[in-house]
C-alpha cells in the first residue's frame, strides 16, 4: 500500500511523522522496490511546488513486515540532533504485539544476547553472553487477551536488528504472522502483529515533548484488540 496524506500523523517545519503500513520499505533496499522514504520526498515536492530536491532525513526504521510510526526529519538540524538522541537512548518507542501464545508472566523484563546473520537476515536470541553478541533489553504486559492471542504492548530499552520478533520467540512466543521466528503461517497480507505504536521525543528545536501515536491496522483482529481496551482509544 502507497504512502498518502491521511498517513501523516504529526508534522511542523522541522519533523514529520507518518504511519507506515506493513510491507512498505522505510529505505531502498537491493530489491528495488518503492520505498516509504522516495514516496513522502515525492509528496512534499509536489504539495510544496518545489523546483529541486526536497529534504529528508530517515532517524529510525522499522522492519518491512511492521506497521506504525516512523520519524522523519525535513531540516538537517532536527537530524542531527534526532540521531544524538536516538543514540543516547533518549528517544521511547513503544510497540504493539498480538501472540498466541501466553507468557509466562502478566508483566516482564527481558534481556538476552543477540548474534545477527546477515545472510539468513535473521537474529538469535541467547540467554548467555558470547563475544559477538550484543545485549538487548525490552519490557512487556500483557494489555489484552481473546481468544486464540494476546496483546502486548513493548518497551524497548536497546534498539538491536529484529530485537522484539527474536526475543519474543524466544520465550515461546513467535509475533504472529512472523515465519521467519516461529509462527506457523503467515498473515494474508504478508506483514506480521507487530506495530510501532507510538514514539515520545524532545522536539529537536522547541525542547518540548513530543508525543506521536499511530493508529492499529484495520484488520479485525486489532480493531477488536483496541476495543477491548475500552477507554484505550486507537487514538490514546
Amino acid at each position: 500500500m502507497a504512502f498518502t496524506e491521511a498517513d501523516i500523523l504529526w508534522e511542523d517545519n522541522h519533523l514529520l511523522a507518518v504511519n507506515k503500513h506493513a510491507g512498505q520499505l522505510v529505505q531502498v533496499d537491493t530489491t528495488g522496490d518503492s520505498s516509504l522514504e522516495d514516496e513522502v520526498k515525492a509528496f512534499l515536492k509536489k504539495r510544496e511546488s518545489k523546483p529541486g530536491n526536497v529534504f529528508l532525513g530517515v532517524t529510525h526504521r522499522i522492519d518491512r513486515p511492521v506497521s506504525g510510526v516512523v520519524l522523519f526529519a525535513k531540516t538537517s538540524k532536527a537530524l542531527t540532533r534526532i540521531n544524538e538522541m536516538f543514540r543516547e537512548g533518549t528517544v521511547k518507542k513503544t510497540y504493539w504485539a498480538i501472540v498466541k501464545n501466553k507468557p509466562e508472566e502478566e508483566s516482564a523484563t527481558l534481556e538476552h544476547y543477540l548474534v545477527r546473520d546477515t545472510a539468513k537476515n535473521r537474529t538469535m536470541a541467547l540467554t548467555k553472553p558470547r563475544a559477538d553478541a550484543k545485549v538487548a533489553s525490552l519490557s512487556y504486559t500483557i494489555l489484552a487477551r481473546s481468544v486464540n492471542y494476546f496483546l502486548l504492548e513493548i518497551d524497548l530499552h536497546t534498539g538491536r536488528h529484529h530485537q522484539i520478533r527474536a526475543q519474543l520467540a524466544k520465550i515461546g512466543c513467535p509475533i504472529k504472522g512472523d515465519l521467519k521466528y516461529g509462527f506457523a503461517r503467515s498473515n494474508p497480507d504478508g506483514g506480521i502483529c507487530l506495530h510501532s505504536r507510538e514514539i515520545s521525543i524532545e522536539h529537536p528545536v522547541k525542547n518540548e515533548l513530543v508525543v506521536i501515536v499511530a493508529p492499529t491496522p484495520k484488520d479485525v483482529l486489532w480493531i477488536d484488540f483496541v476495543n477491548s481496551l475500552g477507554g484505550k482509544s486507537n487514538k490514546r
